[in-house]
């Protein structure tokens, strides 16, 4: 089955995602950056994060081996997402020093990595990165989906969580709560 390339790329942006900015430092070490969205969190012990960038990605040549930093971006950082993404926005993004790599200033968080492995992802690379700091501020994430760039909104029903019986403020079971056993998986007959 052959799919359609603009049909695969619509359904998969159909999964709402953060949006960030991959930063290192170039073969002369001055700052470089890509926005990617393809971030995710791999394992907890040892500490992984995975992102993905296109093969043509100038990024990707620099990270060859090389430290790296996820930029969680804010909300209030869609310039800089845009910058990053090959569309040069006035003022620059303002850099700072990482422990890794250099870092963006103003992000909901930033996480610094050392190269942990690298795999073939078709037209893209899949870079695994062990993290070594890692720095959270209160700020609230950009977020993208269905191709649009977007930021976290109450819901308009002015119900509170505690409307509902998932409350994690309410408890999920109370001390009375009894759970009768499941049954004992049976085979079946071959």
């Amino acid at each position: 089955m052959v799919l359609d390339p603009r049909e695969l790329r619509n359904g998969f942006g159909r999964f709402a995602t953060g949006v960030t900015v991959v930063t290192c430092a170039n073969d002369l070490g001055q700052p470089h950056g890509a926005t990617v969205n393809a971030f995710t969190a791999v394992s907890l012990d040892p500490a992984l994060c995975q992102v993905t960038l296109s093969r043509r990605s100038r990024a990707c040549t620099y990270l060859d081996g090389a430290p790296f930093v996820v930029n969680v971006l804010a909300a209030d950082q869609l310039g800089t997402a845009l910058h990053f993404a090959g569309r040069p926005q006035k003022p620059e993004p303002e850099w700072a020093k990482g422990t890794t790599a250099p870092i963006l200033v103003g992000c909901a968080a930033t996480i610094s990595c050392h190269p942990w492995r690298t795999y073939d992802g078709g037209d893209h690379l899949i870079v695994i990165g062990e993290v070594d700091d890692l720095e959270i501020t209160d700020a609230e994430p950009l977020l993208f989906f269905a191709g649009q760039f977007r930021e976290f909104a109450a819901r308009p029903t002015g119900v509170h969580w505690n409307g509902s019986i998932d409350c994690p403020e309410s408890g999920w079971f109370d001390a009375t709560t009894v759970f009768t056993p499941l049954r004992a998986h049976q085979p079946a007959a071959s």
